[in-house]
Parts: structure tokens; C-alpha cells; sequence
């Protein structure tokens, strides 16, 4: 009996050893912010300024997703495309016709795929309530959720007053991970839109080029990007046979998200990550006085 008790002792250690991340001494990455967590428990393995609140851009669509999925309005149901009812507070260009119409589901899937803001609007128009009724959803679940940093005004992600940390995304990743639908419509690498009223098709691409690259596997993502928030990106993939969570917000370049992925990657295979650039060390000091400035302006008393 003491011999078995031994053993099962020895199987738990091993597993526990499987999912244990290298030291974060050895991982750098260039992204302001950011956060690596395993899929599963309520660990995380690497954090740079986990709990700091910071426009989140469209990575604000994944807490739409979850509204829309949650609310049970029918995904097979057509919805019309709406003129905006107050003006988008930056560029919302979009090729959808207003007056067209399309399935929630596919509204939904090119909202998260290629963060086709017009569709994120739509959804939120058809709501139960509206649009106001959305937004207040939105915030609801972020605080069912324990999102205590963030605050959402809009379910598009062009508002910079969009909020968040990196600790919140990992949680709001993991609700999103218990929805199948969810994972498959953020995942989609391409997908043709067919609209009626009038009839005619759009072709869509994913804007996460993982997703395109086969030596990565991708299980849930989204991009975003806005001037105040840098370039954003959240996902799921397999790393080491495990799904890891990667949050990487406010990085200064265009591919610097995707270099700090491989950098992760590197990390959990070797325990080393690799350098950054040089340019990216200056942004993010400048960026973090830019951030203690704000919070300094926010915590003044009013004269």
C-alpha cells in the first residue's frame, strides 16, 4: 500500500512538472503589457503590468462575442445593416452596404475574423433593449467576470475609452473558451460573406496571420489596433501540447505581436525567449510615462 502510495505521488509530481513555465527571467517581450497563462486554473505564467487599465481597441469585439452568444437571440436570424445612430469615434470604414443583411452567426464571425467594425455595430443594434442595453451588458459581464479594470462604451473597440488589463483578457479568455461557436467563428482563416437585400458576396480574411501559418496552431484570437492602444493581440494556441493564453497589448509596430507569440513559444520550448529591439525598449519607456502621467491626472483631486 506504501509502495503505490509512493508511485501515484511520483505520476501527480510528473504531470504537475509537464505544465510548469520556465523561469520568467528569461522571457523579454516588446509589447507594453502583456500577460502568458495556461488555458486551464487561474495561474499565470509571465505578467508585465497585468493589472494596468489601457485602451484595448478591438480586442473589445471578444467581450461582444460573448453578449451576443449569451443573450440567446437566434444566431440563424437575419439582421439588417443599420446607418450608425451617433458618429463612430474614429474611422469606421466599412464595404458592407448599409440596408444589406446577414445571419448574427456570420455578423458575429466577420466581427471576430477581421474585426469588420460595422458588423460588431449591427449586432448591438439588434440587442434585446438596443444598443445602450449592449453597451450596460458589456459591463455587466465584465463584472460577473471579475474584470474589475475594465470599462466598455462601445462594442466596437474604435473608442479608446474601451478599458482593460491584461489580467482581465486571460479571464474573459477563459469564459470565452467554454463556448465551441466562439472558438471556431475567431479561428475562421477565410470566409465569403453572402449578403440579400441586395444580394452580393464579400471575401474575408482573418486578421491574425498566425492563423495562416501552418506551423501554428490557433484556437481562438483577435487583433486590434488604435493609435491610443498600439497593436493588440489576444489568442489561444498550442504550445508544448498545451493551449496557452497569450495577451500582448500596446506594441509598437506591426509585427512586433508576432514576433513576441514566437517569443513566448521560444520561451515555454527552451526557457529563453530572445532579444527585442531597441525600438521597442524606447516605446515602451515612453509609453509607461505616458501611462504614469495619465494616472497621476486621474488620481488629482478637482480644484
Amino acid at each position: 500500500m506504501r509502495q503505490r502510495w509512493i508511485e501515484c505521488l511520483i505520476l501527480l509530481c510528473a504531470m504537475a512538472n509537464v505544465h510548469a513555465a520556465p523561469d520568467p527571467e528569461g522571457l523579454e517581450l516588446a509589447s507594453v503589457n502583456a500577460a502568458v497563462a495556461p488555458l486551464e486554473g487561474d495561474t499565470t505564467w509571465y505578467s508585465k503590468h497585468p493589472e494596468r487599465s489601457v485602451p484595448i481597441a478591438s480586442i473589445t469585439k471578444l467581450m461582444t462575442a460573448l453578449v451576443v452568444l449569451e443573450s440567446g437571440e437566434p444566431m440563424d436570424e437575419w439582421l439588417e445593416v443599420y446607418e450608425r445612430h451617433r458618429e463612430a469615434p474614429n474611422n469606421a470604414y466599412s464595404r458592407i452596404r448599409i440596408g444589406s443583411e446577414l445571419q448574427r452567426r456570420n455578423m458575429l464571425r466577420l466581427a471576430l475574423m477581421s474585426s469588420e467594425n460595422l458588423a460588431a455595430y449591427t449586432l448591438a443594434r439588434h440587442h434585446p433593449g438596443g444598443f445602450e442595453a449592449f453597451v450596460a451588458a458589456m459591463n455587466e459581464q465584465a463584472r460577473a467576470l471579475g474584470m474589475d479594470q475594465s470599462h466598455f462604451v462601445e462594442p466596437t473597440g474604435l473608442s479608446p475609452r474601451n478599458r482593460a488589463s491584461a489580467d482581465d483578457l486571460v479571464a474573459l479568455v477563459r469564459a470565452i473558451w467554454q463556448h465551441p461557436e466562439l472558438r471556431e467563428l475567431t479561428a475562421t482563416g477565410y470566409y465569403t460573406a453572402r449578403f440579400r437585400e441586395p444580394r452580393y458576396n464579400l471575401r474575408y480574411g482573418n486578421t491574425n496571420v498566425l492563423v495562416h501559418r501552418g506551423r501554428w496552431d490557433v484556437k481562438l484570437t483577435k487583433t486590434g489596433y488604435l493609435s491610443e492602444a498600439g497593436r493588440c493581440l489576444v489568442m489561444v494556441s498550442m504550445m508544448q501540447g498545451e493551449p496557452v493564453i497569450t495577451v500582448l497589448l500596446d506594441s509598437f509596430g506591426t509585427r512586433t505581436p508576432i514576433g513576441d507569440a514566437g517569443r513566448v513559444r521560444r520561451w515555454l520550448k527552451t526557457g529563453q525567449g530572445g532579444a527585442i529591439a531597441d525600438a521597442a525598449r524606447r516605446y515602451e519607456k515612453q509609453r509607461n510615462r505616458e501611462y504614469q502621467q495619465v494616472s497621476r491626472s486621474d488620481a488629482a483631486p478637482e480644484s
